[in-house]
């Protein structure tokens, strides 16, 4: 009990310093919401709001929750990080509570998102909205800590500029801006390389009232099992690193 105690802890206290910062959390969803504001209106003229606004949430979910390793360069650089050290919470806690403050946070950002794509003629199930939202939760659960685990290991300089480098082909590679399908075959093929692809189909569909398909079962399960595989890597380079 006591490691949950210490992750609620570890969360409680990146939650306040979260919404203490309310322009972090804006300027984190401003790009896609600005993507939805100038190019959505072009959009809908070859697809539905319900092919475009999962897409957007998966670029919030790479360059919010995939920079979240940032925070904790920061706090390396201030000192927080070695004081952390020190104290009897759990190293797994010292992960876990960032982790799960930075998927609040991308929550947070993913619901103001789609709040103004309803504004601009979104009509989704909110049932399928719902289990989308849950699968966000999970993918920023993954992102968070597979960022922090990079971060620890990588050269504090060099971590905001490379991850920046290597979102932007991750973003187009999930088909956020127009599905895969309309891609040519090489390209098709790099795409299905990348987990990112199936969670986004699998939102697409939930957001056009099919839920109980193959297209869903997939992607529900690559968000699962790439929870667990980052939520692993990290607790072991965050045990390592942390030792």
């Amino acid at each position: 009990m006591s490691v949950v105690r210490d992750t609620w802890l570890i969360f409680r206290h990146n939650v306040r310093i979260s919404l203490r910062q309310k322009a972090g959390i804006i300027f984190g969803v401003l790009q896609p919401l600005l993507y939805l504001v100038l190019f959505g209106p072009l959009f809908v003229t070859i697809g539905p709001w319900e092919t475009l606004i999962p897409g957007l949430l998966i670029q919030v979910a790479l360059f919010s929750a995939g920079l979240a390793g940032f925070g904790i360069v920061m706090d390396a650089r201030a000192g927080v990080l070695e004081r952390l050290r020190v104290t009897p919470a759990h190293r797994v806690s010292l992960l876990l509570g960032r982790v799960l403050a930075n998927s609040l946070t991308l929550v947070i950002q993913s619901i103001m998102l789609i709040a103004v794509g309803y504004a601009f003629g979104l009509r989704a199930a909110v049932p399928g909205v719902l289990v989308a939202l849950l699968m966000m939760i999970l993918l920023g659960v993954s992102l968070a800590a597979l960022s922090n685990a990079i971060a620890l290991v990588m050269d504090p300089e060099a971590f905001a500029p490379i991850m920046s480098t290597a979102i932007v082909p991750l973003v187009l590679l999930s088909g956020a801006f127009l599905p895969m399908s309309m891609a040519p075959g090489w390209l098709d093929v790099l795409s299905r390389a990348t987990p990112f692809r199936y969670v986004l189909e699998a939102m697409r569909e939930l957001f056009n009232g099919h839920y109980a398909n193959g297209t869903v079962g997939l992607g529900v399960a690559v968000t699962v099992v790439l929870s667990v595989l980052c939520v692993a890597a990290g607790t072991r380079v965050f045990n390592r690193e942390n030792a």
